[in-house]
């Protein structure tokens, strides 16, 4: 901060001489803390590019989450590192939902997702449809009153489970032709003592 200083004359009893006055005052309190300004970074989006492993139709290990051990289908890869996965829902009860690409496991088993309609596929992956619906907060003498009931469970809207029937319904009739891979999606991945991860083959 700088100041200008100019001269002023003072008269001290009998004699006068020329006094520095300063055109602007020096701050008579400081703040506590130094103000630190933010720093202004630029954020770009980097096109993430999925692992060879993670095709289509590639079945997967979830490794974190609700739904982890559970072994499921990808149908399709998503911007920004994310898949498209499900159970089925009828074998493991595994609905469709997004996955991160992190924390998952590829096998080397695949299913023919060819009869599912990539329509349908562009429809499921939009942002919207995963968005959940806020529900309205009840106010005034209905809230009070219903503080010690229970909440009542969430229900799939009627659009989205007809989605889950529809890409199920082509998963099913090609998991019926490969034997025993029902039983294997139904079942849950977990490790036992002495397992070696790193020497599995997938």
């Amino acid at each position: 901060m700088s100041t200008t200083t100019t001269t002023q004359k003072k008269t001290f009893g009998k004699s006068t001489r020329e006094v520095p006055h300063h055109s602007q005052k020096a701050k008579k309190w400081y703040p506590a803390e130094d103000e630190v300004t933010p720093k202004k970074v630029r954020k770009t989006i980097r096109a993430s590019t999925p692992r060879s492993t993670l095709t289509p139709g590639a079945v997967l290990i979830l490794l974190a989450g609700r739904f982890r051990g559970k072994r499921v289908i990808l149908l399709k890869n998503l911007p920004q590192g994310v898949l498209l996965v499900t159970g089925p829902f009828k074998i493991n009860g595994v609905p469709l939902r997004r996955v991160n690409a992190r924390y998952v496991i590829a096998t080397s088993q695949k299913v023919d997702i060819a009869g599912i309609e990539q329509k349908k596929l562009d429809e499921i992956s939009g942002d919207k449809y995963f968005t959940a619906d806020k529900a309205e907060k009840k106010k005034g003498e209905e809230a009070f009153f219903q503080q010690g009931e229970k909440p009542e469970k969430k229900k799939p809207s009627s659009s989205r489970a007809a989605d889950q029937k529809a890409v199920d319904k082509a998963l099913l009739s090609t998991i019926k032709k490969t034997p025993v891979l029902a039983s294997y999606l139904a079942s849950s991945f977990s490790l036992r003592k002495g397992d070696r991860p790193h020497e599995m083959v997938w």
